[in-house]
């Protein structure tokens, strides 16, 4: 995995893990320009390679009243203005064909959400930009099947892509996280714990998605032991009243103590 490849990402050759954090959405300006100001400071302290996460719009959503976002360009400009403010790579989701130029034109990785990732049409569309592509697994598909999105990209002329694990339905509202499948989808692609969605209780009655956050710290050290290349986690100074996905995003307040004991333990398995 050659990461010096991503411009702007900072500690690339410090054989730590890589993070993918931020918010689950761009809810304005200042709110992401906050966040990513704190992680910034925390990873280049633990020299963790760093790219910020934010959602231009969220696509995917339980019921039809439930915060989309603030408008593509908008949030887009948003995501440009922190790569620029403190010089670190940025990732979004894409959900339709149009938006991969779209998007591709202000952020460095375009992520294909699991629910879509068998969509070949997006798939391509992501690859045929050049920028790197982050492949959530599907919550319905097992590690195995996931060497097949990874050809798309591959077969569309573009060697940047990445897996995501995010989970796999047990049941009708819990996700379980298999870590036999970290070393088949290594055989494919680099891998990406998302510790937070892993932790979501989906199909509420309520349809807000419920979540575990407090068991964020153990599911990111499991990973970390595991092998994983790289952990995403979304992060909020104020999760309760996040515009989305705020029931299973870790307290911005708390991320130092969990990234410094990541830190710690991708050292030991280093060592081995």
């Amino acid at each position: 995995m050659n990461l010096s490849l991503i411009p702007q990402l900072k500690h690339a050759q410090s054989d730590n893990f890589f993070l993918l954090s931020g918010p689950c959405a761009i809810e304005g300006e200042d709110m992401a320009m906050r966040i990513a100001e704190h992680i910034v400071t925390v990873t280049d302290k633990l020299k963790i390679p760093y790219v910020f996460k934010g959602s231009f719009k969220k696509a995917n959503r339980s019921r039809v009243d439930s915060f989309t976002g603030i408008g593509d360009e908008k949030a887009l400009k948003i995501l440009r203005k922190v790569s620029e403010t403190f010089e670190v790579p940025t990732i979004t989701d894409i959900h339709e064909i149009s938006d991969a130029a779209m998007a591709a034109a202000y952020v460095d990785v375009l992520q294909i959400p699991a629910f879509l990732v068998r969509q070949t049409d997006l798939v391509v569309a992501a690859a045929e930009t050049g920028k790197v592509v982050n492949l959530k697994k599907g919550q319905f598909m097992s590690p195995e099947s996931m060497q097949h999105a990874v050809n798309k990209v591959r077969e569309s002329n573009n060697d940047q892509v990445w897996i995501t694990d995010r989970g796999t339905m047990f049941g009708y509202q819990d996700m379980i996280v298999d870590f036999r499948g970290v070393p088949t989808m290594k055989q494919y692609a680099p891998v990406v714990l998302d510790v937070t969605h892993s932790l979501q209780q989906p199909n509420q009655a309520s349809g807000v998605t419920g979540g575990r956050p407090a068991l964020i710290g153990t599911m990111a050290r499991a990973g970390i032991a595991a092998g994983v290349d790289g952990i995403f986690m979304e992060t909020h100074f104020d999760p309760k009243n996040a515009k989305s996905d705020g029931a299973n995003m870790l307290d911005l307040s708390l991320l130092e103590k969990v990234l410094t004991d990541l830190t710690a333990i991708r050292t030991t398995v280093n060592s081995l």
